[in-house]
């Protein structure tokens, strides 16, 4: 659900973390033994048929809207925690993700509230309060966040907050119903804000250092607004599970 700290890049969550590996080198490091080259996992994503998913899958109009979400992909339930570390220009990363017990109205729908907070050699660069929700067709729907940057301890900006009531922005897509590669969709629909975009490149084993999960999901992340390129991995039962530079270290269902 993150990306490069905006405390220091200004930049999805799913924010994009300007940690961009080529997608050969990603496969060759998160899946170990895998012989797939480059060329062939592009070969790969070329066969698979492409599939722009309509933001309409998160219209707030329609009936059905639950703030916990069933999706393997991307559970959501109040006390889930999952924890990641890593490694990023020279600095230890450290994100904490946690499902609160708090819900936010946001454009008519109950949403849940997902919290972040990210440290950068034990420093605290970010907190942010995301909003989700699952749609009656099982996908789950991306409501905006409420960001607090910190420099030296005190909040400096708000840089990247969004929320789809605001005039001219919507819900975007966090994770379809039934996710396949080549599927294509709009993470977040703030224009000039947040307009982060994801593509499913492929399906797999990766290992991180919580495990090795057979069932997952490989996505590409782009932020048409400044370039940035990003990887991730969300695995069945327990969500995000590689997020550009961090991995999960330990989760809490």
């Amino acid at each position: 659900m993150k990306g490069a700290p905006r405390g220091r890049k200004g930049s999805v969550k799913m924010k994009v973390r300007n940690t961009w590996l080529p997608l050969g080198v990603w496969v060759a490091v998160a899946l170990p033994g895998c012989r797939e080259s480059t060329a062939a996992d592009q070969s790969l994503i070329a066969a698979a048929k492409t599939q722009v998913l309509d933001p309409a899958l998160c219209a707030p109009s329609q009936p059905g809207f639950t703030p916990t979400a069933t999706n393997p992909y991307f559970p959501i339930a109040p006390g889930r925690q999952w924890v990641y570390e890593g490694n990023e220009s020279g600095a230890a990363i450290r994100l904490e993700i946690t499902v609160l017990n708090q819900q936010e109205p946001v454009a008519g729908v109950t949403t849940q509230v997902v919290e972040e907070r990210e440290t950068n050699d034990g420093v605290l660069v970010e907190v942010s309060r995301n909003f989700f929700a699952q749609a009656h067709n099982g996908a789950v729907c991306y409501f905006g966040e409420a960001v607090d940057i910190y420099e030296g301890g005190v909040i400096v900006s708000h840089e990247g907050s969004w929320r789809a009531d605001d005039p001219g922005n919507a819900p975007g897509i966090i994770m379809p119903q039934n996710p396949e590669p080549g599927q294509k969709f709009k993470v977040e629909l703030a224009p000039g804000v947040a307009e982060d975009e994801a593509t499913i490149v492929s399906t797999g084993r990766v290992k991180v250092p919580a495990g090795t999960f057979p069932d997952a999901i490989k996505i590409r992340d782009f932020n048409p607004l400044d370039g940035g390129k990003g990887r991730k991995a969300f695995a069945a039962g327990v969500g995000l599970i590689v997020d550009g530079a961090v991995e999960l270290v330990s989760y809490t269902p």
